[in-house]
């Protein structure tokens, strides 16, 4: 027995590498991912809500005070760096001196403003996602129906027998319950997350479930969003903090996480977009010079220089050592100010850390894609690439990379560019050669363009003509690339 008893007392230790982000990891990811008007927005609300934090003026110099509180630095005010249009400015002694290239590149926010022309609505995303699917044409009709389901914000309001009933009684189209539940899973794993959710508690718990989404906070937002929804809605946060087994700070960090989800993933789906598309503003300027230099910088737009309030400094300065000589209504001011110049060094190094990475993944997406650049803008000039090729040069997560080019725009001399656009997939050709899904589709639409419009090519016919130009592509994968190009069947372009 004694024996038996030490058997199960043995204890067998494995070693297993568990990677976690901080807490300022997962605050530079959020503001890494936001294009540059929306960070504008933020730069500008952190400066309402936290006084210590001020915009520098042209005159103010930066102050070597040491900081309040560390976060692993060893100053506390940190300029935004100068971009490179900037620094050639400073070689010139007056502004008439200064070349006219450079002026328009430095410019004013307005004309750096561009028209970007939007094609269809929102619902056009999801569609273009469709059709990257492996579907039979009777799922992607049940896919395309549970889309055209959708409401103004996303969801799917209608309950699935009621949607199956619709299908089957008004459209003739067989939706056998399973398949319904499983079009209905590939919906909610389209973009944004969140959409096809039948409410709001399912529509949160997508988003926490993405794979994209790391944070050391994300089980127990699960946890909550899973199984204390009801209870965290109706307002019974001691509870739910008490059952989540969190303490006040952590369970803070838990709602600054749900709050971050978008409630509305859908942004009204149905509102066409006009041809005087709403103004974006690009997050990035590229230009070439005569001898073929690139050069990549930041638009800042609006975004001001930030620093310490110097009347925090100075109060932290006088009452720092003091100790218990301090009255309790200096103790109180002193660790106030504390606080929001360590939330001040903090933000400030978040947009340093920003810039840093935007600029790293931007130069290595132009490094690869250089010929393009060079060759003004032509599109025949562009290398496959996709985002583990840009995360391996800019030294980055490919995550990291997927967040800076989400939601952004390059511009040159020749035109405004979604980052997206540089990215292609590889495949290879039957003598080894890496070609881009670009090319391929390139190629799609000079056939279709070419052919005789009486006898329109099948899908079958593309993929072998397509075999013909050494471009193996399958049946399935023509037709996927068809509908991203927008054009439709041979049946329907039969003249």
């Amino acid at each position: 027995m004694a024996q038996e008893f030490r058997q199960d007392l043995t204890q067998q230790q494995t070693q297993v590498q568990v990677q976690q982000l901080s807490v300022t990891q997962v605050a530079l990811a959020h503001i890494v991912e936001l294009p540059l008007m929306d960070f504008e927005e933020r730069v500008k609300s952190e400066l309402d809500a936290n006084e210590a934090l001020e915009e520098r003026t042209t005159d103010e110099l930066p102050d070597s005070t040491e900081p309040a509180d560390s976060y692993e630095r060893d100053s506390d005010e940190y300029e935004a760096p100068s971009t490179p249009e900037q620094d050639a400015l400073a070689d010139y002694a007056s502004a008439d001196d200064i070349p006219d290239y450079l002026l328009r590149q430095q410019g004013t926010r307005e004309e750096r403003q561009v028209q970007i022309s939007a094609r269809g609505n929102a619902l056009d995303n999801l569609y273009a996602q469709m059709g990257e699917q492996d579907l039979t044409d009777g799922e992607r009709q049940i896919l395309d129906y549970l889309i055209g389901s959708l409401d103004a914000d996303g969801y799917l309001r209608k309950d699935l027998s009621t949607l199956q009933d619709e299908m089957e009684v008004y459209h003739n189209i067989s939706a056998p319950q399973e398949v319904v539940v499983r079009m209905l899973e590939i919906l909610q794993g389209f973009e944004p997350r969140g959409i096809g959710a039948r409410d709001l508690q399912e529509c949160l718990h997508l988003q926490l479930t993405d794979p994209e989404l790391h944070s050391q906070w994300k089980q127990k937002a699960l946890e909550l969003v899973d199984n204390y929804f009801r209870d965290y809605s109706l307002h019974h946060r001691e509870d739910v903090k008490r059952r989540l087994r969190l303490s006040e700070e952590d369970f803070g960090e838990v709602e600054r996480l749900l709050h971050r989800l978008n409630p509305r993933p859908g942004g009204n789906l149905n509102e066409t977009t006009s041809p005087d598309a709403p103004t974006l503003v690009p997050d990035f300027l590229v230009s070439v010079d005569n001898d073929g230099n690139i050069s990549v910088s930041l638009n800042q737009g609006e975004v001001p220089q930030l620093n310490v309030s110097r009347s925090y400094r100075d109060l932290i300065k006088e009452y720092s050592g003091k100790g218990k000589s301090l009255s309790p209504s200096q103790q109180d001011a002193y660790i106030y100010a504390r606080k929001k110049v360590g939330d001040a060094q903090y933000f400030i190094e978040l947009v340093r850390r920003r810039q840093q990475t935007l600029l790293g993944v931007m130069r290595s997406i132009v490094s690869i894609q250089q010929d393009f650049f060079r060759n003004d803008d032509d599109e025949n000039c562009l290398v496959p690439m996709v985002l583990k090729d840009v995360a391996q040069r800019a030294g980055v997560d490919p995550s990291t990379v997927s967040r800076v080019a989400s939601n952004k725009y390059c511009a040159t001399a020749y035109g405004t560019y979604p980052l997206k656009h540089f990215f292609n997939k590889v495949f290879t050709s039957d003598n080894g050669e890496e070609l881009s899904a670009r090319q391929a589709k390139a190629a799609l639409r000079q056939l279709i363009e070419e052919e005789d419009k009486r006898k329109p090519l099948s899908d079958d016919a593309l993929s072998l003509q397509l075999a013909r130009q050494n471009l193996p592509i399958s049946r399935r994968t023509v037709a996927k690339y068809r509908e991203q190009l927008g054009i439709p069947k041979s049946t329907l372009r039969k003249v």
